[in-house]
């Protein structure tokens, strides 16, 4: 017989017990769930830089002064706005727990973020003070700022995290493009289930909303250039898609080992059953049509969650609203769910928040555990002409009330990335 907080087989499990998130359109988790869930889209013109000459001119930018957060000027000045927006999210995330971080043993209390550009604002902004914007080639290097090294290390984001909770357990960054947040978390639920931590801080944040990296994807054309209808440029699954829309953002999980966060009484919004990451070994953008790479990543997360095809009730798309992406998506559910792939909910976010590239996975992990929690589906917005191609139920553009159980996420990266993850109510499934 099982213990407490283990499957039959003695295996530790992963409950989520706090969500954080600064998004674009609403920052905190409940601002979040409700512009996700209201189908309006928060895409807007660019405002962080002069856009002037690039291709796509739009971006889901968030609303977000450091100050209003209680970040001092010091904490800015050294903070890159991806830490920053970390940050922000982690105390929330932590505060929503309900943990007491000082009353935990700091060698049993983890840290997994992840970050795809990691300090793309800080690099940029110091590269144009060296330079004196660019005219100069051999820079002074007395104009670098005192906190240079750590503001540009990407692992700054996971040292943050640590000090902001005092964890002295394993502690580490994932920066796997696309795919991280799904990668971070995953990390995070496999330290529980192995023993190495019983509570693990866990998420991803992005902000790479600057000229270069705005101009990185316009010259492979990835992005959309709809810049004169923002609010409708981000369209998954629709006929008339034309590309992804850069965005910013963070979303920070507490992962908790089942049996700690009865004990203690934890609201628990869903457990992680399951994940899996393949790679397609193809190309560093072009996906296969026939999905299978991200199917067989779908299988083993399935699998490893001890849960059938047909008992999945939501499915959380990466939905990125390129052309190529989601076409191997829907193949993909297809290969792996069988006919359930025709009777199972599928929605995008991506077309309410866009695309923080490395964010985006704990933004959808943290959907699909809201989605648990409340009994309502969120919309894939501005779905308003199918592509033939994508057939199946993309939830098109208004929220559904539905009791999930299991809810599936997948994720496609850059590099040829391809992961999944299974979240399921807590005891609504044998484990």
């Amino acid at each position: 017989m099982a213990i407490a907080g283990t499957t039959p087989t003695g295996r530790r499990r992963a409950a989520v017990t706090g969500l954080g998130v600064i998004a674009p359109g609403g920052n905190g988790r409940k601002a979040f769930w409700e512009r996700i869930t209201s189908g309006v889209s928060a895409i807007r013109g660019i405002t962080l830089f002069d856009p002037t000459g690039l291709r796509s001119r739009i971006a889901g930018e968030c609303d977000f002064n450091p100050a209003e957060y209680g970040l001092t000027p010091r904490d800015i000045r050294r903070m890159d706005r991806c830490v920053q927006l970390g940050t922000v999210a982690a105390r929330e995330a932590l505060e929503d727990s309900g943990l007491e971080t000082e009353a935990c043993d700091p060698a049993r209390l983890g840290v997994s973020m992840g970050t795809a550009v990691g300090p793309a604002t800080r690099m940029e902004s110091e590269y144009v003070v060296l330079s004196d914007r660019g005219k100069l080639w051999v820079v002074d290097h007395t104009y670098v700022m005192p906190y240079a090294y750590e503001s540009l290390v990407p692992s700054t984001l996971a040292a943050e995290t640590a000090r902001l909770a005092g964890a002295e357990g394993p502690v580490g960054l994932v920066s796997n493009g696309c795919t991280t947040g799904l990668d971070a978390l995953g990390h995070a639920a496999a330290l529980i289930e192995e023993g190495s931590a019983d509570i693990v801080i866990a998420g991803s944040s992005e902000a790479p909303i600057t000229p270069t990296a705005v101009a990185a994807f316009d010259v492979i054309r990835a992005t959309s250039p709809n810049n004169d209808d923002p609010a409708h440029a981000s369209r998954p699954f629709d006929r008339n898609r034309d590309g992804f829309v850069l965005a910013e953002g963070a979303a920070v999980l507490i992962v908790e080992e089942l049996g700690h966060a009865l004990r203690r009484g934890a609201h628990i919004y869903c457990e992680i059953a399951g994940y899996a990451g393949r790679s397609n070994a193809h190309h560093m953008a072009a996906l296969k049509d026939d999905g299978l790479d991200l199917a067989e990543a779908i299988r083993c997360a399935l699998e490893r969650a001890r849960v059938a095809p047909g008992d999945v009730d939501y499915i959380n798309a990466h939905g990125s609203s390129t052309p190529q992406n989601d076409r191997h998506e829907t193949a993909a559910f297809k290969a792996a769910l069988g006919e359930h792939a025709r009777r199972a909910p599928i929605s995008s976010i991506k077309s309410v928040v866009g695309h923080p590239l490395g964010a985006i996975g704990a933004m959808e992990i943290a959907a699909c555990a809201l989605a648990i929690e409340h009994g309502v589906l969120p919309p894939t917005a501005n779905l308003r002409t199918p592509d033939p191609d994508c057939d199946l139920d993309y939830v098109p553009l208004t929220a559904r009330e539905q009791r999930t159980d299991v809810a599936l996420t997948t994720a496609s990266g850059f590099g040829g990335f391809q992961c999944a993850m299974v979240l399921t109510r807590s005891g609504a499934v044998a484990a």
